[in-house]
């Protein structure tokens, strides 16, 4: 079903609001327990990756891994923000309903850490019907990249993505750095034997 409460850009670029109670593609994990989770993992893998990138800076590691991390945590910190202070913050808000009021009277609709994560970014590049021979699809309604997104989802994909493309070049010079530096020990710790006279 195509989504008709939105404002439209260009015909493959809509902004629609729409509040993420989960993951990645709206999907939900255990109720107020999992969202709980969810966030605490959040804010533990930002604690690695921003250990990660301190030592990279330390190590002079390549420069584009050293974006693609911080795209990864930068991405990251966006979506934690929303799980831990929206609930709080924010009252209910629904598409097509009443805006959302910043500070209500009664309080926000969440509580601490349970706060839903705002996407607005939607690009329906393609929609249609299947047709009637494709096997469990066909005849039914399609829209190619159905996500709806936002800006922090965009840098985290697109440092992974980048880390995927290029890890033989953003890893290289770590490796052979690692090979010299042995060579260079070994070279230290051989002990030169003098022919007796």
């Amino acid at each position: 079903m195509p989504i008709t409460d939105s404002i439209k850009i260009t015909p493959w670029f809509y902004l629609y609001f729409i509040e993420n109670e989960g993951m990645a593609f709206g999907m939900k994990w255990g109720g107020d327990g999992g969202k709980l989770l969810l966030t605490l993992f959040r804010i533990a893998a930002v604690s690695f990756f921003s250990y990660w990138l301190w030592s990279l800076v330390k190590k002079n590691a390549h420069w584009g891994l050293i974006i693609s991390v911080a795209m990864i945590i930068a991405g990251a910190m966006g979506n934690i923000f929303d799980s831990v202070f929206y609930g709080v913050i924010f009252s209910e808000s629904h598409p097509g309903g009443p805006v959302a009021q910043l500070f209500p009277n009664g309080g926000g609709y969440g509580s601490w850490l349970h706060g839903r994560v705002v996407d607005m970014l939607y690009f329906p590049l393609m929609e249609g019907t299947f047709p009637q021979w494709v096997p469990l699809w066909g005849g039914e309604y399609f829209v190619f990249f159905r996500p709806i997104f936002n800006v922090a989802d965009f840098s985290i994909s697109s440092g992974v993505i980048a880390i995927l493309i290029f890890q033989k070049r953003f890893f290289k010079k770590e490796e052979s750095t690692e090979i010299q530096n042995t060579d260079s020990e070994t070279e230290n710790n051989s002990v030169t034997v003098q022919p007796p006279e």
